[in-house]
């Protein structure tokens, strides 16, 4: 048995997630089902199918506590070349365990049309990319709305190298070496974007409730991690989990960057990042390409 807790919008989603395990428990909103709104329901899926039960109703959630005023230091500029710090795109991209992979297609191709032209369906939390603070604030601002200032300027990359189901505290934020400053983009390199398609990919390290405070605190603008996820791994949730690390960054608008790829040359060093999420339109997240390049000095 899995049990997890989401809030997704359809249930084709979990199409390919269920035909893996016997059974699993998974918390929706009525409004997946035509004609229901706005109350929560279980899924059971046994062998694939799904049987709903209710559960007490619930409106989304509020509260969204606006930007921090982080300041804006200046940021000497990077030298040398960009490097990327995403993950190519495709049907077999690092994700969350309960998510499917990209469908891509072709709408048309040649020879039989005079060009190519390709269809995406897609989860935006897929591969690399960046929450925004509407994944889980009803009353935060979408994708489209976050300030440049958020997605781009000085930060450090953290090397923390530790065993499955670890947790980051604050105390080990205070060591990292360059010192995180007010205001920094933090990116954690943990070495797991090479564990994706084992089963230690579901056993990641994450924050630590502290960890999270501290970074709220210290007015950092983005976190990015190279795990499915800065929350607790999927291996570990119980069936009431909510998402204690997103709710608490994005409240206070840290935003979340998650699946980042090719940190380990930058680890130990200040950069100058550029994260540069596709602006849909009152979106939740989108995919991201990535770049970071050295900070002299």
């Amino acid at each position: 048995m899995v049990n997890s807790f989401l809030r997704m919008s359809a249930i084709p989603t979990m199409k390919a997630f269920v035909s893996k395990h016997e059974i699993v428990h998974i918390c929706l909103p009525n409004s997946a089902f035509s004609g229901q709104s706005l109350q929560q329901t279980t899924m059971t899926a046994t062998k694939g199918v799904l049987v709903m039960c209710d559960r007490p109703a619930e409106g989304p959630r509020t509260g969204w506590a606006g930007w921090s005023d982080a300041p804006n230091r200046p940021t000497a500029p990077g030298t040398g070349a960009w490097r990327d710090l995403t993950h190519g795109f495709s049907e077999s991209v690092p994700r969350s365990a309960l998510f499917p992979p990209p469908i891509i297609s072709k709408f048309a191709s040649m020879p039989e049309k005079p060009l190519d032209i390709s269809r995406i369906e897609t989860i935006v939390h897929v591969g690399t990319h960046v929450d925004a603070p509407n994944h889980f604030y009803a009353d935060g601002p979408g994708m489209d709305a976050v300030p440049l200032d958020r997605l781009m300027g000085g930060g450090v990359v953290a090397g923390l190298h530790l065993p499955e189901f670890a947790e980051i505290t604050a105390a080990d934020l205070e060591a990292v070496s360059p010192t995180i400053e007010a205001g920094d983009i933090l990116a954690i390199h943990t070495g797991w974007e090479s564990r994706w398609g084992t089963e230690s990919w579901n056993r990641h390290p994450c924050l630590a409730q502290d960890a999270a405070d501290w970074l709220v605190a210290k007015k950092v603008r983005l976190l990015a991690v190279d795990t499915a996820m800065p929350d607790l791994a999927f291996d570990r949730r119980g069936p009431d989990f909510d998402f204690p690390i997103h709710r608490t960054l994005l409240k206070f608008g840290v935003l979340i960057a998650e699946q980042v790829a090719n940190l380990e040359a930058l680890a130990g060093t200040r950069v100058e990042f550029m994260f540069c999420p596709v602006p849909i339109v009152g979106c939740d997240g989108a995919p991201a390409r990535v770049l970071a390049r050295p900070i002299a000095g």
